[in-house]
């Protein structure tokens, strides 16, 4: 996790909302393994192949990070924010409708989706300083979905179990899979990169008043 050396500080208003988005993204993935049917450590486990979970850890992280005083790069932070939009908008748009969590687990599952990602978003919208530069932030906005998707190759290679389509190498072939994650790459990469902008032109209107900060 990158962190930032210039003057920049988060407010305690900003701190203290943090530490409740931790809170509960932490409360939500301790309660989840325990509602699988296998042992609390193997759910976990099986957790794990998922990109949304990595998602919610990393917000967890980021935002716990914060709430102690610490500053997160502005790549870390829009990196973030990209994972949080692809995972709530890709949840809502394209799967909700054939997910139907029921009892606790429809709880988790909320916050997993919805949430943390709204939560998410509107702290980096509202707390977070305006980027000197958006391309430059690029780089590390790409590096969540490259990293999942040689972990999912490295799992499915072992295990023969592949979460999502765009990872599963013995269907796709070489050719396919590396032309489905550039362009998976690509796609995290403009989302981000209009995320920055938006949040640049908007942070007058909706954020705390702060100068440009650091790339760090």
């Amino acid at each position: 996790m990158n962190l930032q050396t210039n003057s920049f500080a988060y407010s305690p208003r900003a701190r203290q909302v943090a530490a409740i988005i931790a809170l509960f993204a932490f409360a939500a993935l301790a309660v989840q393994p325990a509602l699988g049917e296998f042992s609390y450590f193997v759910n976990l486990a099986n957790m794990l192949r998922f990109f949304t979970i990595w998602g919610n850890i990393a917000a967890c992280a980021l935002m716990a990070a914060i709430a102690l005083g610490r500053t997160p790069s502005q790549g870390t932070m829009a990196a973030l924010v990209t994972m949080m939009t692809v995972i709530g908008s890709i949840y809502w748009s394209l799967l909700a409708d054939m997910h139907h969590p029921t009892g606790i687990d429809r709880i988790t599952n909320q916050f997993h989706h919805t949430f943390v990602p709204v939560a998410s978003v509107l702290f980096w919208l509202r707390f977070t300083p305006r980027a000197s530069s958006t391309f430059a932030l690029v780089p590390a906005i790409m590096v969540p979905p490259l990293s999942y998707v040689a972990f999912a190759l490295l799992l499915g290679q072992i295990t023969g179990f592949y979460a999502y389509f765009f990872v599963d190498l013995t269907e796709l072939g070489w050719t396919r899979f590396l032309l489905n994650n550039a362009g998976l790459a690509v796609f995290f990469a403009a989302l981000g990169a209009v995320l920055v902008s938006i949040k640049n032109w908007l942070e007058p209107m909706i954020g705390e008043p702060s100068q440009p900060a650091s790339l760090a």
